[in-house]
C-alpha cells in the first residue's frame, strides 16, 4: 500500500514540475511524453493507492510510572540505620487504538496524493494533476486539430522600395476571383497628389501549387514620400509607407529612417488557457509601441516557424505550410502586419533544428512555403559580384536593397553551409557558400550612393563568438569565412560606411563590437557592431549563455532574460549630414530596457579639386 502511494507522489510531482517548465518555459518535445508516461503510471497507482489504504491508523499509547520503595523503612525511621535501601519499579501500560486519519487538505493537494478519507480532496488533487494533462494536450493538438486554417484569407504587405510595393494575398476562395487591389494616397494634399482610388492590379485565381497565394505588385508613381491606403475586394485593407530614395533620408517621420529586427516566434507561451491557440504574447507587446516608432518594416531574422515544437507532426509539404498559415491566422498577427511591411531571412526551425544539411533530405519541402509566403513579397535577389550591382543573382534564396540611409545584405545562413561539426577554424569551412560569399563581400567593397551611411548585414544566427552554448551553430564555429568578412567590413568602414550586423537565434540579447586589431591599418571608427535581439515569442534561458573571453568580441550588453525582444534602428543626420547617428533600442516584454547611439565614421578626406579643366558636364556634376 505504501509503495503505491510512494509512486504517486513521485509521479505527480514530476507531472507538474514538467508541465509547469513545458507551459510556462519551453515547449521541449521530448516533455511531451514525459509527462504523458508520467500519468499513465500515476493514475493506476492513485486509484490503488486510494482504495487500498486504510482510513484509520493505529495510535500505539505508553504511559510509564516509575515508583520507588524503601525496602528498610522502619529501620530507617528508628535510626537503626543511616543507609536506605531503595527499589524502583516501573509500571508500564500500553494502550493500542485505532483512530481516523487526519484530512491534510493541504498536503494531499500538494502532493497529489489520494486521501482515502476525502473523496472531496482525492478528486480535487487528481484533477490537478488532470488540468495538466489537458493543458499540455491543448497546446500540442489544439492548433492542429482545431486551427489548420485551410480556408485562411488574408493580405500582408512584403518589400516597399520608392517606386513599387508587394503585397501578398492568399485566397483559397475561387468565388472570390478575380480579386482587385485597389491603392491611393492617405491625406492627399491637392494639386500634388491624388486622392482617388486607383486600381494596382488583381489575381484571377489562385492553387493549391502555390497554397492558394498570389503577389499583387503596386506601382509607386509618386515623387515624394508619401502614406498608402490599399484595400482588396476580398475585404482586406490596410496602409503603407513609400521607401525614400537611396541615399535621401524620409520626408516623414521628422526625418528619421526607423526599422525593427527581431526572430523566432511560437504561438501561445507562455501558455494562459484564456488565450486563443494561435496567440503571440510578443506580437501584444510589438502593437503597443508600433503606432509611435514611424518604422519603415520589420526586418525579420529567422524562425518563423518551429515544424518541431512543440511536436513534429510530420515532414510532408502540408505540414510546413499549415505552421505558415497558422501565424496568419493569429489574431494578434493583423495589429504588427497589415500595416507595416515584413521581409524575412531563413532560418534553421523553418527546416529543421540546427540545419546543416543544404538542399538535402526536407530541405526542399520545407522551402516550399518560405518561398510561396515569404520570398515572393522579399527584397530584390542580391547581385552578381564583379557586376556593378546590375544583374540579379536569379534563383538566390540571400537579398541586398538600398533605402534611404542604409544598404541591407540579407544572408543566407542555413542552405549553404558546411556540416557544424567540423572544426571551428577549418579554412574551408563555410556558412555562406562560395557563391554567396563572392556576391556578399563584392557588396562590402562595393561604393554606396551618396548619402547612404551604413552598410546592414542581416544575419540569422550570431555573427559574435561570445554565445557559449552551441556556438558552432553561430558564426563562432566558422571564424576563418568570419575572418575574411569582418576584414572586408573594416575596409568598408575605412571608406566612411559604418557597418553593423543583426542578428537573432538566441532567444536573448546581446551587442557587441568588433574593433580591428590594435596597431593595424584600420582606424579605430571601423569598428563593427552587432545588435542580436531575439526572441519575438519564445522561451529565453534563464542561466547567462553569453561571455567575452577575448577583446576581438567586446562585450556591449547583455541581457538574457524576457520572452519577448525586439529591436528599433533609427538612423538620423549627424554633423549636418556628413556622418550619421544611428540609435538601436531594445524592447523587452515592450519595454524599452537599453539603447546605445554610435556614428558612421568620418568621411575619407577628398583630394581638392581643380577649379578649371575637364568638360562642361564634369563640371556640372562637380567632378
Amino acid at each position: 500500500m505504501g509503495g503505491h502511494k510512494t509512486t504517486a507522489t513521485i509521479a505527480s510531482a514530476g507531472i507538474r514540475i514538467a508541465s509547469i517548465i513545458f507551459l510556462r518555459w519551453v515547449a521541449v518535445p521530448p516533455i511531451i511524453y514525459v509527462i504523458y508516461t508520467l500519468f499513465a503510471i500515476y493514475t493506476p497507482s492513485f486509484v490503488l493507492g486510494y482504495f487500498n489504504e486504510s482510513k484509520y491508523e493505529l495510535l500505539d499509547e505508553v504511559d510509564v510510572v516509575f515508583k520507588e520503595n524503601v525496602l528498610n523503612e522502619d529501620e530507617v525511621a528508628n535510626g537503626t540505620t543511616d543507609e536506605a535501601v531503595v527499589v524502583e519499579e516501573v509500571d508500564v501500560k500500553e494502550t493500542a487504538t485505532l483512530r481516523q486519519k487526519p484530512l491534510s487538505p493541504i498536503g494531499t493537494l500538494l502532493k497529489g496524493t489520494p486521501n482515502p478519507n476525502s473523496f472531496v480532496l482525492t478528486a480535487l488533487t487528481f484533477l490537478i494533476n488532470v488540468a495538466c494533462i489537458a493543458m499540455v494536450t491543448d497546446m500540442v493538438y489544439t492548433p492542429r486539430w482545431s486551427h489548420p486554417s485551410h480556408d485562411l484569407s488574408f493580405a500582408r504587405v512584403g518589400y516597399i522600395s520608392d517606386t513599387e510595393a508587394k503585397l501578398l494575398i492568399r485566397e483559397p476562395d475561387q468565388s472570390k476571383m478575380p480579386v482587385t487591389v485597389q491603392v491611393h494616397i492617405k491625406d492627399a494634399k491637392p494639386p500634388f497628389d491624388n486622392p482617388l482610388w486607383q486600381t494596382a492590379g488583381n489575381i484571377k485565381f489562385t492553387t493549391n501549387e502555390t497554397d492558394y497565394t498570389a503577389v499583387v505588385t503596386i506601382p509607386l508613381t509618386h515623387s515624394k514620400q508619401r502614406v498608402y491606403e490599399w484595400t482588396t475586394s476580398n475585404n482586406h485593407s490596410g496602409e503603407f509607407t513609400s521607401a525614400p530614395k537611396p541615399g535621401a533620408m524620409p520626408e516623414l517621420y521628422d526625418g528619421k529612417f526607423t526599422f525593427l529586427s527581431t526572430s523566432c516566434i511560437v504561438p501561445r507561451l507562455p501558455y494562459n488557457p484564456l488565450d486563443h491557440p494561435l496567440a503571440f504574447p510578443g506580437m501584444k507587446h510589438l502593437a503597443k509601441v508600433l503606432p509611435d516608432l514611424g518604422a519603415q518594416f520589420m526586418l525579420f531574422l529567422g524562425d518563423f516557424i518551429y515544424i518541431e515544437v512543440p511536436k513534429r507532426f510530420g515532414e510532408s509539404v502540408e505540414h510546413y505550410r499549415q505552421k505558415y498559415r497558422q501565424v496568419y491566422a493569429s489574431p494578434d498577427w493583423p495589429a504588427v502586419g497589415q500595416n507595416l511591411s515584413w521581409i524575412h531571412v531563413l532560418d534553421d526551425h523553418e527546416i529543421s533544428n540546427d540545419w546543416d544539411a543544404n538542399s538535402t533530405g526536407v530541405y526542399k519541402t520545407a522551402v516550399d512555403p518560405w518561398h510561396h509566403y515569404q520570398t515572393v513579397v522579399n527584397p530584390p535577389v542580391a547581385k552578381k559580384a564583379g557586376t556593378q550591382s546590375l544583374v540579379p543573382r536569379g534563383e538566390a534564396t540571400y537579398f541586398s536593397f538600398t533605402q534611404g540611409p542604409a544598404s541591407f545584405f540579407m544572408l543566407d545562413t542555413r542552405s549553404y553551409r558546411s556540416k557544424n561539426s567540423e572544426p571551428f577554424d577549418s579554412p574551408d569551412k563555410t556558412m555562406l557558400g562560395e557563391t554567396q560569399l563572392g556576391d556578399f563581400l563584392d557588396w562590402l567593397r562595393h561604393p554606396e550612393p551618396k548619402g547612404v551611411k551604413w552598410k546592414v548585414v542581416a544575419s540569422s544566427v550570431p555573427f559574435t563568438k561570445n554565445w557559449r552554448v552551441n556556438t558552432r551553430d553561430t558564426w563562432g564555429g566558422f571564424l576563418s569565412e568570419r575572418r575574411k568578412i569582418l576584414e572586408a567590413m573594416w575596409d568598408a568602414s575605412s571608406l566612411g560606411v559604418g557597418v553593423i550586423v543583426l542578428s537573432g537565434d538566441r532567444h536573448e540579447f546581446g551587442a557587441t563590437a568588433f574593433p580591428p586589431p590594435k596597431n593595424s591599418t584600420w582606424p579605430e571608427s571601423a569598428t563593427v557592431h552587432e545588435f542580436s535581439a531575439s526572441p519575438l515569442n519564445q522561451f529565453y534561458s534563464p542561466i547567462g549563455t553569453y561571455k567575452q573571453t577575448d577583446d576581438e568580441d567586446v562585450e556591449l550588453k547583455y541581457i538574457n532574460k524576457g520572452n519577448s525582444k525586439f529591436g528599433v534602428i533609427t538612423i538620423e543626420k549627424y554633423a549636418e549630414g556628413e556622418q550619421s547617428s544611428l540609435k538601436y533600442t531594445v524592447y523587452i516584454d515592450g519595454v524599452d530596457k537599453w539603447n546605445t547611439v554610435i556614428l558612421s565614421p568620418e568621411p575619407p578626406a577628398q583630394p581638392a579639386k581643380k577649379a578649371t579643366g575637364g568638360s562642361f558636364w564634369d563640371r556640372l556634376r562637380g567632378l
